[in-house]
C-alpha cells in the first residue's frame, strides 16, 4: 500500500478530532514519560551522586569492571547517550584510556535496555496505583525540610509520570489499534532496510534509544504489527534505534581533542557492526522472532521486543569485548592525532562542559582542577623559595609564569563553578561547590607570596645581604614542614579525609613556633652584631611569608571540614 494513499484513508476513517485528540494524547504522554524519566534519573543521581564518582573511578584496566560499571551507571540515569557523554569528556580530560572507555560504552548499551521494562510492567494492574506518586511526590518536595526528604520527592514524581505518561501512550495506542486503516499502513512497511532506517532518524531525532523502543513496546503491546511478522520486521526498527543513539556522542565529540572524538567513534563502530551482524542474521532467519521469543512468551509481544533489545545488546559485548583493544587500534588509525602539540596537557581542561549535565560529576571535576591549581601553586612557592636559597633571581621568571596560570586556573574554576550552581545540584555538592570556591582564594594567595619571596631575593642582591648556612638550614626545615602540610591539606582536599585536619593543625602549630623561635633568635642575633641590620626586613618578611602560605593551607584543608 502506497503510504500517502494509506494517510489519507486513515484520515477519511477516523474523524479528524478523534485523530487529533490520539496525536495529542501519544505526545503527551510521551512528553510526561520524557520528562519523568529526566526527573526520576536527575535525582536518583543525586542519592547516588558519592556512588556515582566512585565507580568511574574504578573501571581500571578489567573488561568486566568496565561493562559493569557502564551498565550500572547507565541503568540509574537511564540514558546511554548522556553516559557516552560523560565517557567522551573523561577521555577528552585524560581522567579515561580509550580501553576503559570501550567497555564502560559497551555496557551502557546494556544498561539502556532496562528502560523499555516499564513500559512491559505498566501492564499490571496495580501498577496504575503508582501514578498516585506524582502527587505524593509534589507534596514531599514542597513540605519537605530536608534536602534527601525533597530528592526522594522528586523521585516519587518522576517514577508517577513515567507511568502515567506510560498510561497515555497506552491509551492513544489502542485507539490507533482499532483502525485497521492503521494496522494495513504498519504491516505495509515492509522494507527491512527502511524500518533500519526508520529507527535511526527516529532515534536521532529524539536522541533516546530507550524513549523510542519503549515507544516500540508500547505499539506492539497495543496489537499493533509493524513490518511483516514472518520476518521480524519490527525487529529491524529496534536495531536502527541502537545507531541513531550515537548521534549524542558524536555531537558532544565536537570541539573535543583526538582521543574523545575517537571514544565517540568507538560508539559508532560497536553500535554499526553489532546491527550489521544482526540484520545478516535476521536476514537468514526471518521467522527469528516467532520461532523464538514469539514462542515463549507468546501472550506479551512487548516483553518480547524488550527481550530482543537486551538479547542483542548482551551478545554484541560478549561478542567484541575480547577485541577491545582492536577497536582502539581502528579508531587510532582512523582519526590520526596532531603531530604538534596533541593530547597536551591543560590545567583547565578538567572543566568539561560536557558533565555539567550530572553535576556530581562536574564538582568533582572542579575539585580536581582546584587540586592541581595547588599543585602549581606549590611549584611556585617552591621555585621561589630555591631561588631565594640559591640567590637566582632568574627564578621570578619562572615564578611569574606559574602564577599566570594559577590566575588563569582561578578564573576558569570560579566560572564553571558558577555554571554548575545553575544547574539542580544537591545539597552536599552545594556545600562542596562553596568549599571549592573558599579553596580556591586562598590558593591563589599562595602563589602571590611566591611573589613576594622572588622580591626578597632580588633585595638581597641589591644590598649584598647573605645569611649563614645554619639560617638558610632552619629555612629549609620550615619549608619541609610546609611541604608535609600541604600533603596532609591533599588528605583532607582529594580523599576527603576529615580526620587529616588534626594532622593540618599539628602541623600547622609546628610552623607557627617555628617562626617565633627563627624571629627570636634573629633578634638575638642582631643584637650580638652577628646580623646586619639591613637583614631584618627580608628575613622577618620571609619567615612571615611562608609562615602565611601555611597558614593558607591550613584554610584550605578546613574548607572541607
Amino acid at each position: 500500500m502506497n503510504f500517502s494513499n494509506a494517510a489519507a484513508v486513515l484520515a477519511a476513517q477516523m474523524g479528524a478530532m478523534d485523530y487529533f485528540l490520539a496525536v495529542i494524547a501519544l505526545l503527551a504522554g510521551l512528553g510526561a514519560f520524557l520528562f519523568g524519566f529526566k526527573i526520576l534519573s536527575d535525582n536518583i543521581e543525586k542519592l547516588a551522586t558519592n556512588k556515582l564518582r566512585r565507580w568511574f573511578d574504578k573501571t581500571g584496566k578489567s573488561r568486566l569492571a568496565g561493562v559493569g560499571i557502564g551498565a550500572g551507571v547507565t541503568a540509574i540515569i537511564q540514558s546511554s547517550s548522556a553516559t557516552t557523554v560523560m565517557v567522551v569528556g573523561f577521555v577528552n580530560v585524560g581522567l579515561m584510556s580509550l580501553f576503559q572507555a570501550t567497555t564502560v560504552i559497551m555496557g551502557a548499551n546494556i544498561g539502556t535496555t532496562v528502560t523499555a521494562y516499564f513500559s512491559v510492567i505498566a501492564d499490571i494492574p496495580f501498577i496504575e496505583f503508582i501514578t498516585v506518586f506524582t502527587c505524593v511526590g509534589i507534596f514531599m518536595d514542597m513540605m519537605g525540610k530536608k534536602d534527601k526528604t525533597k530528592t526522594v520527592g522528586m523521585m516519587l514524581a518522576g517514577l508517577g509520570l513515567v507511568f502515567l505518561g506510560l498510561e497515555y501512550m497506552g491509551m492513544a495506542m489502542d485507539d490507533f489499534a482499532q483502525q485497521q486503516v492503521v494496522k494495513d499502513f504498519l504491516v505495509s512497511v515492509d522494507n527491512r532496510f527502511v524500518l533500519l532506517l526508520a529507527g535511526v532518524i527516529i532515534t536521532g531525532i529524539v536522541q533516546s534509544s530507550s524513549a523510542v523502543t519503549t515507544l516500540i513496546v508500547q505499539m506492539v503491546a497495543a496489537g499493533l504489527v509493524i513490518g511483516d511478522p514472518s520476518n521480524s520486521g519490527v525487529l529491524f526498527l529496534v536495531l536502527g534505534t541502537n545507531i541513531g543513539t550515537c548521534v549524542t556522542a558524536l555531537l558532544s565529540s565536537i570541539g573535543a581533542n583526538t582521543n574523545a572524538k575517537r571514544a565517540a567513534l568507538i560508539h559508532l563502530m560497536f553500535n554499526v557492526f553489532g546491527t550489521v551482524i544482526f540484520s545478516i542474521f535476521l536476514l537468514c532467519w526471518p521467522g527469528f522472532l516467532n520461532a523464538t521469543l514469539g514462542k515463549w512468551f507468546a501472550n506479551n509481544a512487548g516483553l518480547q521486543i524488550a527481550l530482543f533489545h537486551t538479547f542483542f545488546n548482551c551478545v554484541c559485548t560478549c561478542l567484541f569485548l575480547p577485541f577491545v583493544n582492536v577497536f582502539v587500534k581502528v579508531a587510532t588509525k582512523l582519526i590520526r592525532g596532531k603531530k604538534d602539540g596533541d593530547g597536551a596537557e591543560s590545567d583547565v581542561v578538567l572543566l568539561d562542559e560536557r558533565f555539567l549535565s550530572t553535576p556530581s560529576v562536574a564538582v568533582e571535576q572542579a575539585n580536581k582542577a582546584a587540586s592541581r591549581m595547588a599543585e602549581r601553586a606549590m611549584e611556585s612557592l617552591k621555585t621561589a623559595f630555591d631561588g631565594f636559597v640559591a640567590g637566582n633571581e632568574d627564578a621570578k621568571e619562572e615564578v611569574e609564569k606559574i602564577n599566570g596560570r594559577v590566575a588563569e586556573m582561578e578564573r576558569a574554576i570560579v566560572a564553571y563553578l558558577i555554571k554548575i550552581s545553575a544547574q539542580d545540584v544537591s545539597l552536599s555538592d552545594e556545600r562542596l561547590i562553596s568549599a571549592i570556591h573558599h579553596a580556591t582564594s586562598d590558593i591563589i594567595r599562595i602563589s602571590e607570596l611566591a611573589d613576594n619571596i622572588t622580591k626578597y631575593t632580588r633585595n638581597c642582591k641589591r644590598d649584598g645581604i647573605d645569611f649563614s648556612s645554619g639560617v638558610l638550614k632552619s629555612l629549609q626545615d620550615m619549608y619541609e614542614k610546609i611541604d608535609r602540610l600541604y600533603q596532609k591539606t591533599l588528605d583532607v582536599f582529594d580523599k576527603k579525609d576529615i580526620t587529616a585536619i588534626r594532622a593540618v593543625d599539628a602541623v600547622e602549630d609546628e610552623i607557627d613556633a617555628d617562626r617565633k623561635a627563627m624571629v627570636k633568635d634573629h633578634i638575638r642575633r642582631l643584637n650580638e652584631g652577628k646580623c646586619k641590620p639591613a637583614s631584618s626586613g627580608v628575613f622577618i618578611n620571609l619567615v612571615g611569608n611562608l609562615e602565611r602560605a601555611a597558614d593558607h593551607l591550613t584554610y584550605v584543608a578546613h574548607a572541607f571540614d
